[in-house]
């Protein structure tokens, strides 16, 4: 590797980390850079040294949100624990599962959600005086463990988003709290699916460590860009980004 290839990973890396802080999705933007410089790699080992830089970045992120927002620890601890071995579980199906089977159906739910941010102005900013069910808490914990834990795994592409609009629309809670949930989740599953390509042997340690440094560095940036600006801004940024993976996926698709 040379020099430019080393820095412009490292910038991809502190951009993955903002993203991911405030809405999810640094994925999109880091493994592409990824395929980009080491051409011959297979995808997994892409998948695989990305989630290195994404386990620190999103727990760095975590322990940034939780000192300032309130997390229900009767949703997260649940959830997280379920993410780890539902993420190993679909880590042991990528290499096997063709993501052109994935993206038509991702891009789908992505557009649903930029629709529905769009048309209900106060989606995840207000409160809805609407009391939370236990069985509506009990959907949340295992779509966000099992079923987006699960995907995570396999394909990976706006999990960070997804998680965050499950908890807006199960548990009620506003953008900034459902991101600080999603970070704990998300750090979960990636855990889960980083100790499945370590055993499979596809992470480039090295490359995977260095990166986490501008991951961890865009996360606490994120993060405190989120918490001072609220969950006004995480509306709009989430909208931007989903137009942004939705446009780069169909590109992967379609070209």
């Amino acid at each position: 590797m040379d020099v430019i290839d080393v820095l412009g990973l490292l910038l991809a890396a502190t951009a993955a980390g903002w993203v991911d802080a405030v809405v999810g999705g640094g994925g999109v933007l880091l493994i592409p850079v990824l395929l980009l410089t080491f051409p011959q790699a297979p995808p997994a080992t892409a998948l695989g040294t990305n989630k290195v830089a994404a386990v620190m970045g999103t727990a760095t992120a975590a322990y940034m949100y939780q000192r300032r927002t309130r997390l229900d620890r009767s949703i997260l601890l649940p959830a997280a624990a379920l993410a780890v071995p539902s993420s190993a579980l679909g880590a042991l199906f990528a290499a096997n599962v063709p993501t052109g089977l994935f993206r038509p159906a991702v891009m789908a739910l992505l557009v649903g959600v930029a629709l529905l941010v769009a048309v209900k102005p106060s989606f995840g900013v207000r409160h809805p005086e609407a009391a939370v069910t236990r069985r509506r808490r009990i959907a949340a914990v295992l779509l966000a463990g099992v079923g987006i834990g699960f995907y995570d795994g396999v394909f990976g592409p706006g999990v960070g988003t997804f998680l965050i609009i499950s908890f807006t629309t199960l548990l009620a809670t506003q953008f900034l709290e459902s991101a600080a949930m999603a970070k704990v989740v998300n750090a979960s599953s990636n855990l889960g699916a980083l100790a499945v390509f370590a055993w499979q042997g596809n992470v480039l340690w090295a490359l995977g460590l260095g990166m986490a440094v501008g991951n961890i560095a865009g996360a606490v940036l994120g993060s405190r860009t989120a918490l001072k600006r609220g969950s006004g801004f995480v509306r709009v940024v989430l909208v931007v980004v989903v137009v942004g993976m939705v446009t780069k996926m169909a590109f992967d698709q379609f070209a």
